[in-house]
């Protein structure tokens, strides 16, 4: 039989049918491999231990922004793992090194889960179980994740598997809301590896039948209206800054987009005024727009900007200005670059083929998740979940079930792609 690195090196040579049929070659050769197995029957001894490291990581608070104590706690569970130059980088990313048998400094692989939930700092985080659940804001988005990679960091170690390829084990900050991929982007722009990462996994969510291979670009903006403000009785006839808002958003709301590739907007947040019988001197509002397509998310922004400036136009020229005119300040709170990893990628073919060695139906789909930096930049990147099941994501009643048969059933999945694509020997 040919070695697994010899079937890597073929695939990445291939495409169309012939690399299909390598990649499958390639993900039954890995799933039949001691070491797989060793490793796999690690996960099933140490499963306790797993949900264990759940809850652990659950119960330590990660607002946006305030992860650092559960990034702490990470980067002692990487260093137990017996991974090597385990640290914390400077925009707060915990990480290991996994050596494998190429040169040192050469190609690295990344597995990566958040460390960040979307509650606000005061979220009660205590997990509560009945059985086979277990429920507590975050525990699936994407707490389960972190314990799952770094189990498969020590049934690596503990087995002494063997790869062609590096692998850095992540716990990154920001990929919620307001984090807007801090971590990765700093993983990608200015962290040591940056010249290194030549295939990246993100593990977020359970399903372990989902390959997420395109990233939903998205764009956010903070707007604020200014304008003289004064008495609502007595001033009665100003520019009011809160009818320039309001025309944002009625207009907005009448511009078509297309379904395919699907792209979206919303009026989501707003605020300010002073009181109930003055006009305002200033109001806020945010907005929220998403696409498939990077040039479809332009088309939307370019629209928006174009609808903010005709809002006060016209509210300056339905009113009296005398005390000032009004003003809309756009400032860009979030920026989510969309992007796409191609069906014949390497990585895609072999996380396609272990699914479907596992017996299980692979899902292509389209979300936000922190692949979205790497696929813009053109790098090879998917997002899979880390097995089980799960629901209410960003809740405060989010639920994994952590039966013991389905859940390392779906670990064994993702295990399995990451040693594939790592030349597991």
């Amino acid at each position: 039989m040919a070695s697994l690195s010899f079937l890597a090196t073929m695939l990445a040579l291939g495409a169309g049918p012939a690399a299909d049929a390598r990649s499958d070659q390639l993900a039954k050769a890995v799933l039949a491999s001691a070491s797989y197995r060793a490793a796999v029957a690690q996960l099933d001894r140490e499963h306790g231990r797993i949900v264990e490291d759940i809850v652990t990581l659950t119960e330590i608070p990660a607002p946006p922004f305030k992860e650092a104590k559960r990034a702490a706690a990470y980067r002692e569970m990487l260093a137990k793992a017996g991974l090597g130059d385990v640290e914390i980088d400077e925009e707060g990313n915990a990480m290991g090194l996994y050596r494998g048998t190429g040169p040192a400094g050469g190609p690295v692989i990344v597995l990566a889960a958040h460390l960040d939930t979307v509650f606000p700092e005061g979220t009660e985080v205590k997990v509560r179980r009945e059985g086979d659940r277990l429920h507590a804001p975050g525990i699936g988005d994407d707490t389960r994740s972190l314990a799952v990679i770094l189990a498969y960091a020590r049934a690596m170690k503990a087995n002494a598997v063997k790869t062609g390829t590096d692998i850095l084990f992540v716990g990154n900050v920001g990929e919620e809301g307001p984090g807007d991929l801090r971590g990765v982007r700093y993983l990608f722009t200015r962290g040591k590896y940056k010249d290194r990462i030549k295939a990246f996994v993100s593990m977020d969510g359970t399903d372990a039948q989902r390959i997420v291979t395109g990233g939903v670009g998205s764009k956010r903006y903070r707007v604020t209206y200014k304008g003289p403000g004064g008495h609502s009785y007595g001033a009665f006839g100003l520019v009011n800054p809160m009818a320039a808002m309001s025309r944002t958003v009625v207009d907005l709301y009448t511009l078509a987009v297309p379904k395919l590739p699907k792209t979206t907007y919303a009026a989501s947040v707003t605020g300010g005024g002073t009181s109930v019988n003055s006009i305002p001197d200033a109001v806020f509002m945010e907005f929220d727009m998403r696409s498939e397509s990077p040039a479809e998310l332009a088309k939307v922004e370019s629209r928006f900007k174009q609808i903010v400036a005709a809002s006060t136009d016209g509210e300056n020229a339905a009113r009296d200005t005398r005390e000032g005119k009004v003003s809309a300040d756009l400032k860009l709170i979030g920026d989510r670059p969309a992007g796409s990893t191609p069906a014949a990628a390497d990585i895609v073919r072999i996380a396609t083929s272990v699914i479907q060695a596992k017996g299980m139906t692979p899902a292509a789909s389209y979300s936000s998740t922190d692949s979205n930096l790497p696929m813009s930049m053109g790098i090879p990147a998917i997002t899979i979940g880390s097995g089980g099941k799960g629901g209410r994501a960003h809740s405060l009643d989010e639920w994994i079930d952590v039966e013991k048969g389905a859940s390392v059933q779906g670990m064994s999945v993702g295990l399995g792609i990451l040693l594939a694509a790592a030349g597991a020997k």
